[in-house]
């Protein structure tokens, strides 16, 4: 009788379960969040440091034809040596796509969610390629997780409904922290973050350089489309040009709701025209700290790379 109970139990709870596609996302305690720990570190080959990046000329061409020998790597002041170098690096990619729910987008949202669609279609490929979506207003929510299938992707953008504030940097620390640093070795992946937002935060637990600081520790690029359609920068823009300099990404400023189509195939074709190169720090240091890192093309002022401004060392 007793096994007979347990078992009804057990299905109840299964069902309950399976009815729940969403996940709510618990927002960090500031507490916590503060620190350098087990939960905020990632795994790292210490011997060396990826270095994803993209060259364009002054018009935002891409410039697809450099070789290792075109490039210098200074960390700090100090010239480094470049181990391993590829072009067009054909890395299976690790997306999250967070959009902004809150009552401030709601007049471009159905466009919004067309566009993020007409992404994904575009960029994924079956059984290489994974992504996800995590939705934020008051609060961040998983959508979907890491996956292939695009039906599933597409129902869960197609279902989001706007209303609420703007958690926007719990959106990003849940993504990096939780999800896309998961996938270990760093270097397997590219993992890039796509935000479309106003960038206004109203009601995040963690702080915008707290949410940096854990996209720089998962080697996540972060890409920004600026919902603000009123042709004067706000607050929420220059958010957005922070987050996705310090990370090698770059934000995009449509002036109606039909140029974000363009913007998410900018981004699309930049995730296809990138370089990589590993070198190993010299000195080699396990602190913990933050350490600045330039890519440069030799003898080229003409030339524009776009790459992450550094990375933080292991902690041993």
């Amino acid at each position: 009788m007793k096994a007979s109970i347990l078992g009804v139990a057990l299905g109840v709870c299964a069902l309950i379960l399976w009815a729940q596609p969403r996940q709510a996302v618990r927002a960090p305690e500031a507490a916590k969040v503060e620190k350098t720990d087990e939960n905020t570190r990632i795994i790292l080959d210490v011997t060396r440091v990826n270095m994803l990046f993209t060259v364009t000329d002054k018009k935002g061409r891409f410039i697809t034809d450099l070789g290792k020998n075109d490039f210098e790597v200074v960390e700090g002041k100090k010239p480094q040596v470049i181990q391993e170098f590829t072009a067009e690096t054909d890395l299976p990619l690790r997306l999250a796509i967070l959009i902004d729910t809150s009552n401030s987008i709601r007049e471009r949202f159905r466009f919004e969610q067309e566009a993020a669609v007409e992404f994904l279609r575009s960029v994924l490929r079956p059984r290489e390629d994974k992504a996800m979506v995590v939705s934020f207003d008051t609060s961040a929510e998983l959508v979907s997780d890491l996956i292939d299938d695009m039906s599933k992707l597409e129902n869960g953008i197609r279902g989001l409904r706007p209303g609420g504030g703007t958690a926007l940097y719990d959106a990003i620390f849940f993504a990096c922290r939780d999800k896309l640093q998961k996938d270990q070795p760093l270097h397997k992946f590219r993992r890039a973050i796509i935000l479309v937002t106003d960038g206004d935060d109203n009601q995040s637990a963690v702080t915008r350089d707290q949410a940096l600081e854990m996209a720089q520790k998962a080697d996540v690029v972060i890409y920004g489309i600026s919902t603000n359609i009123t042709r004067v920068e706000t607050d929420g823009d220059k958010v957005l040009k922070y987050l996705t300099l310090e990370t090698g990404g770059q934000a995009f400023f449509p002036f109606k709701v039909e140029d974000l189509e363009q913007s998410f195939e900018n981004i699309a074709n930049e995730l296809r025209h990138q370089y990589n190169l590993f070198y190993r720090p010299d000195p080699l240091r396990t602190d913990g700290l933050y350490h600045t890192v330039s890519v440069r093309v030799k003898g080229r002022k003409d030339l524009v790379v776009r790459a992450r401004k550094g990375y933080y060392a292991p902690r041993l």
